[in-house]
Parts: structure tokens; C-alpha cells; sequence
């Protein structure tokens, strides 16, 4: 990601936040999540429909665009910084959001003596005329503003960690932005929280589903808490 800096005062923080839609929507509850699984299949964006009368068949893009994001934190009160970077990307969504459980892991890849994350996944509908690039842009807005600090020292410690994993079926290799996110498929951290908001969702240049794919991790990788982050 490219580097963002904390803000200095609240005059910043408000300023920041000007990047980031203030509409908001009602979140998911669990049922809501279970019955929209069809949904979320990144793999088809749109289903196949005969219009009567024409006798051909026509792509009608009938599914929502869904983008994905993953969440962690392992600095100061985690849980309430995660729930108020949910908050703040609610906004961000016209329709249901879907939200996952917290999830408890060990730092992956991180300096000796980091403390445990706690992760979560949401499920959002971009508004109209967003683009994977602005929706980054907004993630790493919010990030500052919610006190991110990048020391240069590789996985360190952070008050919140917000990471693009897909958008649609759309594909990205630059400088600023991959998509799919490029590890999501290795990482129980990733998938755990996101195979609960949308199991059948296949990422771009996968075979298998989330839930597939964090099948064959073992189960203490993640730890599902009984709290929600959303």
C-alpha cells in the first residue's frame, strides 16, 4: 500500500473524512448473510436471461457489484477500532453490508513479540461511479484518520489494517493496487471472517471457494470470538 499518515488534529481528521460518503445503510444479521450466499459469487457477475419474445439470449446484470474487505487490528482497543472503521465504510454502501464475526489470530510474518489480531471481513455494494482506485483511496483515508502510522518496519504493530481483497471481478497489477488482493488465498486470517459473509465467493484466478480454500488450513489458525463487527 502507499503510505498514509496519521492525522494531527480533529481539524485533519474531518478533513480526511470529506473523501468518504456519508450515507448510511443497515447492516446484515447472520440470516440476512447465510440467505445471500448466492449472491456473492464473485466468479458470475451477472446471470443469463431469455427475453421473451426475441428468442435470444441476453447478459442481464441482474447481481450487485460486491467488494470485499478485510479488517485487523492488533494495537490499543482493536475491537472498538475496528467497529468504527465498519462504521464509517457502512457509509460507504447503498445497500446491505455484510459483516463478519471477530476473529482472534497470531501476527503472521510479523516482528518477534507482536501482540494477537483480532480480524473481520465486510461484504459492501459501491456506490455508482466507484472504482477499485477510489475505494483504495478511501480505505487508506480512513486508515489515517483512524491513526495508522507506517514506521517502514515491515508488518509492524498497527492500530488498523484495511485491505482491498476484491472488487467484483475486476483484475488489478500496478504499483498501488492488486486485485484479487495477492496472499488473501493464503491467509486463515483473510479467509476465516470473509468464507462467513460469503462462502461461495470466488476470488479472480481461483478454483475454489473461500470456505474450499480455508479448508485446508487448520482450524486453530482462527479463532472465531462470539463478538460481532457489525
Amino acid at each position: 500500500k502507499p503510505s498514509a499518515s496519521a492525522p494531527a488534529s480533529t481539524a485533519a481528521r474531518a478533513s480526511s473524512a470529506e473523501v468518504m460518503p456519508q450515507i448510511f445503510t443497515r447492516t446484515l444479521t447472520a440470516q440476512d448473510a447465510m440467505r445471500s450466499e448466492p449472491s456473492v459469487n464473485a466468479r458470475v457477475g451477472f446471470r443469463l436471461r431469455r427475453r421473451v419474445g426475441h428468442g435470444k439470449t441476453k447478459r442481464v446484470n441482474d447481481e450487485p457489484l460486491m467488494a470485499y474487505v478485510a479488517l485487523g487490528a492488533n494495537l490499543a482497543a482493536a475491537a472498538g477500532t475496528l467497529r468504527e472503521a465498519a462504521d464509517s465504510i457502512a457509509g460507504w454502501s447503498p445497500a446491505k453490508l455484510l459483516g463478519s464475526s471477530l476473529w482472534r489470530t497470531a501476527p503472521v510474518d510479523c516482528p518477534p513479540g507482536s501482540p494477537p489480531f483480532l480480524n473481520a471481513a465486510l461484504g459492501l455494494q459501491p456506490t455508482p461511479g466507484t472504482t477499485p482506485e477510489s475505494l483504495l483511496d478511501a480505505l487508506l483515508a480512513l486508515e489515517a484518520w483512524l491513526g495508522r502510522t507506517r514506521s517502514g518496519l515491515a508488518n509492524a504493530p498497527r492500530a488498523i489494517d484495511l485491505d482491498l481483497i476484491a472488487f467484483g471481478t475486476e483484475t488489478r497489477t500496478t504499483p498501488t493496487l492488486v486485485l484479487p488482493h495477492p496472499r488473501a488465498h493464503e491467509r486463515a486470517f483473510v479467509l476465516a471472517p470473509l468464507a462467513e459473509i460469503a462462502p461461495g465467493l470466488v476470488l479472480p484466478g481461483q478454483q475454489q471457494t473461500v470456505s474450499g480454500l480455508l479448508a485446508t488450513f487448520g482450524q486453530s489458525e482462527a479463532i472465531k470470538t462470539e463478538h460481532r463487527l457489525i
